[in-house]
């Protein structure tokens, strides 16, 4: 799944094209890596959001197309 699809569903970032401008301007990093927006997401993935001065690093436990509100919070685990 892409970057910026897999941070709106798990409603880290709250829309899609935030979670693109802020891929893009490389403020994310998956496993220590910079990456795009169109980077491929997996399980066991870790990703680090820089917003501003704050940091939100979070670990991928599941990848799913399809999530409820309240499963959200299942796809990831904080690593902070």
């Amino acid at each position: 799944m892409r970057l910026d699809k897999y941070l709106k569903i798990s409603r880290l970032v709250k829309r899609r094209t935030l979670a693109k401008e802020i891929a893009d301007k490389g403020r994310i990093d998956i496993n220590g890596r910079t990456a795009k927006s169109s980077t491929d997401v997996q399980v066991g993935d870790q990703i680090t959001i820089h917003y501003g001065d704050k940091t939100v690093a979070v670990e991928v436990l599941q990848v799913l197309e399809n999530v409820k509100k309240d499963a959200a919070a299942d796809l990831y685990k904080n690593l902070d």
